[in-house]
Protein backbone atom coordinates (compact mmCIF):
# COMPACT_ATOMS: atom_id res chain seq x y z
CA UNK A 1 0.00 0.00 0.00
CA UNK A 2 1.75 3.47 -0.84
CA UNK A 3 1.50 6.71 0.58
CA UNK A 4 -0.50 7.88 -2.19
CA UNK A 5 -3.35 5.59 -1.77
CA UNK A 6 -3.58 6.28 2.22
CA UNK A 7 -3.77 9.92 1.26
CA UNK A 8 -6.57 9.16 -1.01
CA UNK A 9 -8.02 7.56 1.95
CA UNK A 10 -7.67 10.10 4.50
CA UNK A 11 -9.33 12.62 2.41
CA UNK A 12 -12.55 10.51 1.40
CA UNK A 13 -12.69 9.98 5.13
CA UNK A 14 -12.65 13.61 5.82
CA UNK A 15 -15.01 13.97 3.26
CA UNK A 16 -17.24 11.84 4.70
CA UNK A 17 -17.06 13.57 7.72
CA UNK A 18 -17.38 16.85 6.02
CA UNK A 19 -20.61 15.38 4.77
CA UNK A 20 -21.81 14.13 8.15
CA UNK A 21 -21.62 17.12 9.50
CA UNK A 22 -23.97 19.17 7.23
CA UNK A 23 -26.68 16.56 7.55
CA UNK A 24 -26.44 16.13 11.87
CA UNK A 25 -26.27 19.65 13.03
CA UNK A 26 -29.42 21.06 11.50
CA UNK A 27 -31.13 17.89 14.03
CA UNK A 28 -29.41 18.37 17.10
CA UNK A 29 -31.38 20.00 19.93
CA UNK A 30 -34.84 19.79 17.50
CA UNK A 31 -36.72 17.30 19.26
CA UNK A 32 -36.73 14.89 16.27
CA UNK A 33 -38.70 11.30 16.69
CA UNK A 34 -36.32 8.70 18.35
CA UNK A 35 -37.80 4.97 17.30
CA UNK A 36 -36.35 1.97 18.84
CA UNK A 37 -34.46 -0.68 16.85
CA UNK A 38 -34.62 -4.46 17.31
CA UNK A 39 -31.98 -4.69 20.29
CA UNK A 40 -34.26 -1.94 21.90
CA UNK A 41 -31.00 0.81 20.94
CA UNK A 42 -32.47 3.94 19.59
CA UNK A 43 -32.31 5.57 16.09
CA UNK A 44 -33.44 8.85 14.45
CA UNK A 45 -33.62 10.82 11.03
CA UNK A 46 -30.23 11.76 11.54
CA UNK A 47 -28.31 8.51 11.76
CA UNK A 48 -30.19 7.29 8.63
CA UNK A 49 -29.82 10.09 6.41
CA UNK A 50 -26.32 10.17 7.40
CA UNK A 51 -25.22 6.85 6.76
CA UNK A 52 -27.11 7.42 3.02
CA UNK A 53 -25.27 10.15 2.34
CA UNK A 54 -21.86 8.37 3.26
CA UNK A 55 -22.81 5.39 1.38
CA UNK A 56 -23.38 7.27 -1.74
CA UNK A 57 -20.33 8.88 -1.66
CA UNK A 58 -18.12 5.60 -1.33
CA UNK A 59 -19.91 4.22 -4.22
CA UNK A 60 -18.58 7.19 -6.11
CA UNK A 61 -15.60 7.67 -5.10
CA UNK A 62 -14.02 4.02 -4.00
CA UNK A 63 -16.65 1.70 -5.75
CA UNK A 64 -14.56 -1.33 -5.40
CA UNK A 65 -14.21 -0.99 -1.47
CA UNK A 66 -17.18 -2.64 0.97
CA UNK A 67 -18.99 -0.64 3.51
CA UNK A 68 -20.70 -2.22 6.96
CA UNK A 69 -22.13 0.34 8.38
CA UNK A 70 -24.13 0.34 11.69
CA UNK A 71 -27.73 1.08 10.14
CA UNK A 72 -27.70 -0.73 6.60
CA UNK A 73 -25.45 -3.57 6.97
CA UNK A 74 -22.50 -4.57 4.40
CA UNK A 75 -22.07 -4.42 1.09
CA UNK A 76 -19.26 -6.22 -1.27
CA UNK A 77 -17.93 -8.25 2.43
CA UNK A 78 -15.79 -10.18 0.00
CA UNK A 79 -13.27 -6.52 -0.75
CA UNK A 80 -9.97 -6.29 1.27
CA UNK A 81 -10.86 -2.97 1.83
CA UNK A 82 -13.84 -1.90 4.47
CA UNK A 83 -15.75 1.03 5.30
CA UNK A 84 -16.90 0.63 8.38
CA UNK A 85 -19.77 3.12 9.29
CA UNK A 86 -21.53 4.38 12.47
CA UNK A 87 -22.39 8.32 12.01
CA UNK A 88 -23.99 8.66 15.46
CA UNK A 89 -22.30 7.38 18.45
CA UNK A 90 -24.29 8.07 20.89
CA UNK A 91 -27.95 8.54 19.96
CA UNK A 92 -28.97 8.62 23.40
CA UNK A 93 -26.76 12.05 23.89
CA UNK A 94 -27.52 13.27 20.35
CA UNK A 95 -31.55 13.12 21.74
CA UNK A 96 -30.73 14.46 24.79
CA UNK A 97 -29.10 17.74 23.54
CA UNK A 98 -25.29 16.77 24.89
CA UNK A 99 -22.18 16.96 22.25
CA UNK A 100 -20.74 14.01 23.53
CA UNK A 101 -21.63 11.74 20.35
CA UNK A 102 -19.92 11.91 17.67
CA UNK A 103 -19.31 10.19 13.99
CA UNK A 104 -17.14 7.22 13.69
CA UNK A 105 -15.65 6.58 10.14
CA UNK A 106 -12.84 3.41 9.67
CA UNK A 107 -11.35 1.83 7.13
CA UNK A 108 -10.29 -1.89 7.45
CA UNK A 109 -7.94 -3.78 5.05
CA UNK A 110 -8.15 -7.48 5.35
CA UNK A 111 -9.70 -7.18 8.80
CA UNK A 112 -7.62 -4.70 10.58
CA UNK A 113 -8.05 -1.32 10.74
CA UNK A 114 -5.97 0.87 8.95
CA UNK A 115 -7.30 4.39 9.80
CA UNK A 116 -10.05 6.36 11.57
CA UNK A 117 -11.47 9.81 12.09
CA UNK A 118 -13.65 10.39 15.13
CA UNK A 119 -15.55 13.61 14.22
CA UNK A 120 -17.98 15.86 16.71
CA UNK A 121 -19.93 17.81 14.57
CA UNK A 122 -21.61 20.26 17.49
CA UNK A 123 -17.88 21.03 18.64
CA UNK A 124 -16.21 20.89 15.12
CA UNK A 125 -13.26 18.84 16.62
CA UNK A 126 -12.23 16.22 14.70
CA UNK A 127 -9.55 12.82 15.52
CA UNK A 128 -7.60 11.42 12.43
CA UNK A 129 -5.88 8.37 12.77
CA UNK A 130 -3.91 6.16 10.53
CA UNK A 131 -1.25 2.77 11.72
CA UNK A 132 1.83 3.60 11.79
CA UNK A 133 1.30 7.56 12.39
CA UNK A 134 0.69 10.36 14.82
CA UNK A 135 -3.13 11.33 15.46
CA UNK A 136 -4.11 14.43 14.16
CA UNK A 137 -6.53 17.11 16.36
CA UNK A 138 -8.01 19.90 14.97
CA UNK A 139 -10.70 21.74 17.13
CA UNK A 140 -10.94 25.72 17.65
CA UNK A 141 -11.13 25.30 21.80
CA UNK A 142 -7.25 23.72 21.74
CA UNK A 143 -5.80 20.74 22.50
CA UNK A 144 -2.51 18.58 22.47
CA UNK A 145 -2.45 14.89 21.29
CA UNK A 146 -0.71 12.50 23.59
CA UNK A 147 -1.56 10.17 26.06
CA UNK A 148 -0.42 10.66 30.13
CA UNK A 149 2.08 8.57 31.87
CA UNK A 150 0.09 7.26 35.09
CA UNK A 151 -0.07 4.37 37.15
CA UNK A 152 -3.57 2.55 37.51
CA UNK A 153 -3.68 4.12 41.35
CA UNK A 154 -3.36 7.29 39.36
CA UNK A 155 -6.08 6.88 36.36
CA UNK A 156 -9.46 8.26 35.43
CA UNK A 157 -11.68 5.58 33.90
CA UNK A 158 -14.29 5.70 32.19
CA UNK A 159 -17.30 3.77 30.68
CA UNK A 160 -20.42 4.63 28.84
CA UNK A 161 -23.03 3.41 31.06
CA UNK A 162 -23.26 0.75 34.03
CA UNK A 163 -26.12 -0.80 31.80
CA UNK A 164 -23.34 -1.91 29.08
CA UNK A 165 -21.84 -3.76 31.72
CA UNK A 166 -24.13 -5.86 32.63
CA UNK A 167 -23.31 -7.97 29.25
CA UNK A 168 -19.78 -8.39 30.43
CA UNK A 169 -18.43 -12.11 30.39
CA UNK A 170 -16.92 -11.89 33.67
CA UNK A 171 -17.14 -9.01 37.22
CA UNK A 172 -13.44 -8.05 36.71
CA UNK A 173 -14.30 -4.88 35.66
CA UNK A 174 -15.20 -4.20 39.09
CA UNK A 175 -11.67 -4.79 40.27
CA UNK A 176 -10.55 -3.23 37.61
CA UNK A 177 -12.86 0.13 39.03
CA UNK A 178 -11.65 -0.43 42.94
CA UNK A 179 -8.22 0.17 42.10
CA UNK A 180 -8.53 3.20 39.33
CA UNK A 181 -8.42 6.81 40.66
CA UNK A 182 -11.99 7.83 39.94
CA UNK A 183 -14.94 6.40 37.47
CA UNK A 184 -16.89 8.44 35.52
CA UNK A 185 -19.57 8.08 33.04
CA UNK A 186 -21.07 8.96 30.14
CA UNK A 187 -18.88 9.76 26.45
CA UNK A 188 -19.28 7.27 24.30
CA UNK A 189 -16.80 7.77 21.51
CA UNK A 190 -15.67 11.47 22.80
CA UNK A 191 -14.33 9.74 25.52
CA UNK A 192 -11.63 7.58 23.70
CA UNK A 193 -10.76 10.84 21.67
CA UNK A 194 -10.63 12.75 25.33
CA UNK A 195 -8.21 9.47 26.36
CA UNK A 196 -6.21 10.85 23.39
CA UNK A 197 -5.93 14.18 24.14
CA UNK A 198 -4.73 13.00 27.78
CA UNK A 199 -7.58 13.81 30.14
CA UNK A 200 -8.99 10.24 30.45
CA UNK A 201 -6.36 7.56 31.28
CA UNK A 202 -8.48 4.08 31.26
CA UNK A 203 -11.71 2.86 29.55
CA UNK A 204 -12.80 -0.62 29.86
CA UNK A 205 -16.21 -1.64 27.87
CA UNK A 206 -18.09 -4.32 26.77
CA UNK A 207 -20.76 -5.13 24.01
CA UNK A 208 -18.85 -2.94 21.20
CA UNK A 209 -19.75 -3.91 17.79
CA UNK A 210 -16.55 -3.26 15.15
CA UNK A 211 -18.13 0.02 13.72
CA UNK A 212 -18.02 0.98 17.17
CA UNK A 213 -14.22 0.66 18.12
CA UNK A 214 -12.58 0.23 14.79
CA UNK A 215 -12.03 4.06 14.15
CA UNK A 216 -10.56 4.08 17.75
CA UNK A 217 -8.23 1.93 17.55
CA UNK A 218 -5.64 3.87 15.43
CA UNK A 219 -6.79 6.97 17.39
CA UNK A 220 -5.28 6.07 20.76
CA UNK A 221 -2.71 4.35 19.16
CA UNK A 222 -1.48 7.27 17.74
CA UNK A 223 -1.63 8.91 20.31
CA UNK A 224 0.40 6.35 22.91
CA UNK A 225 -2.34 4.47 24.16
CA UNK A 226 -3.37 0.66 23.66
CA UNK A 227 -6.60 -0.57 22.97
CA UNK A 228 -7.11 -4.16 22.64
CA UNK A 229 -9.86 -6.78 24.17
CA UNK A 230 -10.19 -7.60 27.86
CA UNK A 231 -7.93 -10.16 27.69
CA UNK A 232 -4.89 -8.32 26.24
CA UNK A 233 -5.27 -9.79 22.60
CA UNK A 234 -6.13 -8.01 19.64
CA UNK A 235 -9.76 -6.32 18.17
CA UNK A 236 -11.14 -8.42 15.89
CA UNK A 237 -14.05 -8.57 14.06
CA UNK A 238 -15.18 -11.03 15.37
CA UNK A 239 -14.27 -10.84 19.06
CA UNK A 240 -16.27 -10.68 22.00
CA UNK A 241 -17.13 -7.38 22.46
CA UNK A 242 -15.05 -6.43 25.10
CA UNK A 243 -12.59 -2.93 24.75
CA UNK A 244 -9.59 -2.03 26.58
CA UNK A 245 -8.12 1.25 26.69
CA UNK A 246 -5.44 2.42 28.15
CA UNK A 247 -2.90 5.44 28.28
CA UNK A 248 0.42 3.44 28.16
CA UNK A 249 1.45 0.04 27.70
CA UNK A 250 2.52 0.19 31.81
CA UNK A 251 -1.70 1.28 32.08
CA UNK A 252 -2.29 -1.83 29.83
CA UNK A 253 -0.78 -4.24 31.51
CA UNK A 254 -1.78 -3.20 34.66
CA UNK A 255 -5.28 -2.59 33.68
CA UNK A 256 -5.33 -6.68 32.25
CA UNK A 257 -3.99 -7.88 35.51
CA UNK A 258 -6.88 -6.05 37.16
CA UNK A 259 -9.34 -7.43 34.80
CA UNK A 260 -7.58 -11.23 35.20
CA UNK A 261 -7.46 -11.17 39.01
CA UNK A 262 -10.92 -10.20 39.32
CA UNK A 263 -12.85 -13.56 37.11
Amino acid sequence: MTTREIDLYVEVANALADTVRCVVRPWFRRGIAVESKGDESPVTVADRSAERVMRALLAERLPYHGVFGEEFGQENPEAPYQWLLDPVDGTRAFVTGRPSFGTLIALFHEGRPLLGVLDQPILEERWLGVSGRETVFSSSLGGRIGTRAVSLGEAEMSCTSPEMLEAAPHDGWKTLKSRARRMTWGGDCYAYGLLALGQIDLIAECDMKPWDWGALVPIVQGAGGVMTRWDGSALRMEGDGTVLAAASPALHAAACEALCSGQ
